[in-house]
């Protein structure tokens, strides 16, 4: 029996659209973040506030991908962004492909940093290549300090993590020294950012280093090829 192993094929095709969609990002100027969390980690909240913080210094879009619903896209809409929402057909993740289609149904020539939020889960999106110039993680504080230990793969893609939901710290056995040095145990690299978009403690920090991101993917050169 002829036995074909697809997983690898698919992958590298992937990983080959993905990397066309960043050369295409590059040349125009835009920055895309792959936003990835769990389902109530608080990313459409962080959003939320950070567009509204930032609508007046950078053109923002927002990619929401779901298995169903509209409700986060309407939300951001309602907050002056552009928006669409991304219905995956059951999957959990978004793929190069996915989010080409998405990114021609956005627009994205005049807009200097589009976040694409992908589904929430802390597995299948770290596996996938989106074509992203940079990969942000969203832990919440109620989740626990021990997801670097369960999802490692997601801490190691990431080049950002976010600690949401600060303002509960006293209300959960989450320890913020023990979460950061598991992260950096395994990604040494990783930009840890704990913030609580509610009150808005952080969120100065984590925008000043999103503005600076965005300065930095416009002044590279076109030809250089940033990976997931």
């Amino acid at each position: 029996m002829k036995v074909i192993e697809l997983n690898a094929s698919v992958t590298e095709s992937n990983d080959r659209d993905a990397d066309a969609i960043r050369k295409e990002m590059k040349e125009k100027g835009t920055l895309l973040i792959n936003l990835m969390s769990s389902p109530g980690s608080g990313k459409t909240t962080l959003l939320s506030r950070t567009i509204t913080d930032l609508k007046d210094q950078l053109s923002i879009g927002v990619m929401e991908a779901d298995i169903a619903s509209d409700v986060d896209a309407v939300k951001i809409e309602s907050l002056g962004a552009a928006s669409i929402q991304a219905h995956t057909d059951g999957m959990c993740h978004m793929d190069a492909g996915m989010t080409k289609r998405a990114l021609d149904s956005i627009g994205y020539e005049d807009k200097d940093l589009i976040f694409l939020e992908n589904v929430g889960n802390l597995i299948c999106p770290a596996e996938f290549d989106t074509g992203a110039g940079l990969k942000v993680m969203i832990l919440s504080v109620p989740e626990g300090d021990d997801k670097p230990l369960k999802y490692p793969l997601m801490f190691e893609q990431s080049d950002a993590l976010v600690i949401t939901k600060m303002d509960t710290l006293e209300y959960f056995d989450f320890s913020l020294d023990k979460c950061a040095e598991r992260a950096s145990r395994l990604n040494p690299s990783i930009q840890i950012f704990p913030l609580s978009a509610k009150t808005g403690a952080g969120m100065s920090i984590f925008e000043e280093w999103l503005k600076e991101q965005v300065s930095a993917w416009k002044g590279e050169k076109s030809d250089t090829i940033f990976r997931d």
